[in-house]
């Protein structure tokens, strides 16, 4: 059953290569949407494919009418990048956004939509529990980088590699992807809601029957390093200098103890000219005060950045706080 709250849905579908989905997926979403009470339309981003994908978008379009609108990158950006352009361009208070293989099927929208709305949420992720991929080239590399990804970031979900998610635009549109981040998007929104305001919702999960994968085991190398930079800007996008900090302070101690040791042999008249324990006490105060004067800098630029950038530490949810509101809401005597 579909929610009865207002809203107007945007459907965001990247895809590379996969002119032979593109017509089933359309009349899919047709099929499942073509009774949904509310306003919706359909973001096909063409991610600079080399085959037909964008022709046949464009006879989609033809047939089914302006509300299949037609996204063209210049070149192939990945798959992130394509995401954030339909993003961008969608016009709806809710985006859900999905892959372009038939894999993820758009029966769930309406129920996820539902249930965001209803329960007051800002991201309904998709679960493939019963996943149907290559068990060594898919599952196990998405179970490692799942449980890396729950681990590091503290946000809790079973499967972030699902590309059918549904959120309130105002909050997606908040954040910006770059790289192959589509994966944290969770995560990120973390740092911008609170995260039990994200949920989960077990979805339906196909068989690819047309097109070639474009994910191998390769990317699992790529999560570990996309990890590493989600858990800094989670963790110290405001404050940088603290994590520069700890680690200069950690050698830089670990260091001047190794060097009193040095010392303390050094009075009791043993050399000390060469032992690598004295260079070693020297390369760490050195690098120690190194990482201390980047943690400076880096404070200096994440200033730099929030205040060009015109943003704040903080968001505020409620509009009704909002200082546009100064007419209103005044104790008077």
């Amino acid at each position: 059953m579909t929610t009865t709250t207002d809203h107007r849905l945007s459907l965001v579908i990247p895809m590379y290569n996969e002119q032979d989905n593109v017509m089933p997926m359309l009349a899919r979403v047709h099929e499942v949407l073509g009774s949904y009470p509310m306003p919706w339309e359909v973001l096909l981003v063409n991610d600079g494919s080399s085959d037909a994908t964008l022709a046949t978008m464009r006879e989609g379009q033809a047939q089914y009418g302006e509300h299949v609108r037609v996204v063209e990158l210049r070149r192939n950006f990945g798959q992130t990048a394509a995401m954030q352009a339909g993003i961008d361009l969608a016009r709806g208070d809710v985006i859900a956004t999905l892959d372009g293989d038939l894999q993820n099927d758009p029966i769930d929208i309406p129920r996820m939509v539902n249930r965001l709305l209803d329960e007051d949420l800002d991201l309904v992720s998709g679960w493939r529990k019963n996943r149907q991929d290559a068990v060594i080239m898919r599952k196990i590399p998405s179970r490692i980088a799942n449980k890396l990804i729950r681990k590091i970031t503290g946000v809790h979900l079973h499967d972030y590699g699902c590309s059918l998610k549904v959120f309130r635009a105002e909050v997606v549109k908040s954040i910006r992807l770059y790289g192959e981040m589509h994966r944290f998007i969770p995560a990120w929104l973390a740092t911008y809601t609170a995260p039990n305001r994200i949920a989960e919702e077990v979805v339906s999960h196909h068989a690819r029957t047309h097109g070639v994968s474009k994910y191998g085991i390769s990317r699992t190398f790529r999560v570990i390093i996309d990890l590493l930079v989600v858990f800094f800007f989670m963790r110290f996008s405001a404050r940088p200098g603290h994590f520069f900090g700890m680690v200069g302070l950690g050698l830089g101690g670990l260091g001047g103890v190794l060097m009193s040791y040095m010392l303390v042999l050094k009075l009791f008249g043993e050399s000390i000219g060469t032992r690598p324990l004295f260079f070693t006490s020297i390369l760490l105060i050195l690098v120690g005060v190194q990482m201390l004067t980047t943690g400076v800098l880096a404070e200096m630029v994440s200033r730099v950045y929030f205040e060009s950038q015109e943003r704040k530490s903080y968001i505020v949810r409620n509009k009704d706080a909002s200082p546009e509101n100064d007419d209103v809401a005044w104790k008077n005597a």
